[in-house]
């Protein structure tokens, strides 16, 4: 389906515990009108929240953009909403039971409210859908990888697309002449490799369970300790714990949330100091290892609500590159806008870019039906 013309995009971002309304001008990127729920998305929820915005606008939107974490095998870039479309998704949401059946859920509930105008999923692993064969080919019998589709796909690709273009504008430079190590630091965590503008590596895999802790996500664990486990364990209860009570939570026993983790370790406590370190450790290692991807690193860049935010963990984490050339000590505090934070003759750049993947799904969605 295509529009001639196409003004305001209505994105939708359901969170694990949050549901994230924009209207986009798609022209302007500016924000017409936003809503937030905080209670735990599913379609009763998003239906009164998005009722409640379309009734405070004037008219309604053009097209309406959701983000979609794991398109699988199938969905590979940003994709209009049909029948076929719902059933690779649907698919796909067993490889992210966390996220997806919610994403369809909340889906069904805009159809009904809006259905005359198109509806697109913007799938989180189209970013990566390049990747070389290197970097998607798990060691694993060659069977598992045939009969099951078993492979590394990527997550977090809006931001990583959002945040790619911002360090072009603020370098001034072509993203296609760019090599950038990019963290994506939040509730779910990752980093990426992108060379020449293109992701060629990055640190979660089949799911987004996979690479560095997260708030409550245990990141990469020893698959042996898993098997283990699950002759002690259910394995509802090994998936409740890897989801839910593992990161930074399991680590500190009091929180997943790096702001109440950094005053406790202030205060002395010496879980929260744990976590913090295990947490920036990992993220520091995985960032040096995506290094070896690149013919030479340009630039950093954190985003993300703990990248943008948190300037304890970049500091961490930056102390811990000095070998690849990132400066070791950033400026105290938080930047109020995008911008580069270290000095412009480092070796390598080190920039923040606040995560705004409502701007970038309303692009993906505009792009798919023009």
């Amino acid at each position: 389906m295509a529009l001639e013309s196409m003004t305001a995009v209505l994105t939708v971002n359901p969170g694990s515990h949050s549901l994230r309304l924009h209207v986009v001008d798609a022209d302007t990127d500016e924000i017409l009108a936003a809503a937030t729920s905080t209670d735990k998305p599913d379609a009763q929820s998003a239906a009164k929240t998005l009722r409640e915005l379309l009734g405070d606008l004037d008219t309604p939107p053009d097209a309406v953009g959701h983000r979609l974490v794991h398109g699988g095998p199938h969905l590979r870039s940003p994709t209009v909403v049909d029948d076929s479309a719902l059933q690779h998704a649907r698919t796909a949401a067993e490889l992210a039971p966390e996220h997806v059946p919610v994403t369809l859920d909340i889906l069904s509930a805009a159809c009904d409210q809006l259905p005359d105008i198109p509806h697109v999923l913007c799938p989180d692993t189209a970013f990566h859908a390049s990747l070389p064969d290197v970097s998607t080919t798990y060691p694993v019998p060659e069977s598992w990888r045939r009969d099951h589709g078993i492979r590394r796909y990527g997550f977090h690709g809006l931001s990583y697309a959002w945040a790619t273009s911002r360090a072009a504008e603020l370098l001034n430079r072509p993203a296609e002449s760019l090599n950038l190590l990019l963290a994506h630091l939040g509730g779910g965590c990752s980093v990426c490799a992108v060379r020449e503008g293109s992701s060629v590596d990055t640190s979660m895999g089949f799911t987004p369970l996979d690479g560095v802790p997260m708030s409550t996500r245990s990141g990469g664990v020893d698959p042996g300790m898993l098997l283990w486990l699950l002759d002690r364990l259910t394995a509802d209860e090994v998936r409740d714990g890897l989801y839910h009570h593992s990161g930074l939570l399991g680590l500190s026993g009091i929180s997943g949330d790096t702001r109440q983790l950094v005053r406790s370790a202030e205060a002395g406590d010496d879980r929260a100091r744990l976590a913090l370190d295990v947490f920036t450790r990992r993220v520091s290692q995985a960032l040096a290892a995506m290094a070896v991807t690149l013919p030479r690193l340009d630039a950093l860049v954190f985003t993300g609500e703990i990248g943008w935010d948190q300037p304890e963990v970049r500091q961490a984490v930056c102390q811990d590159l000095t070998r690849i050339g990132v400066p070791a000590t950033l400026p105290v505090g938080n930047p109020v806008t995008d911008r580069v934070l270290s000095s412009p003759f480092a070796p390598v750049l080190v920039l923040a870019v606040q995560p705004r993947e409502e701007l970038q799904i309303a692009r993906e969605t505009s792009k798919a039906l023009v």
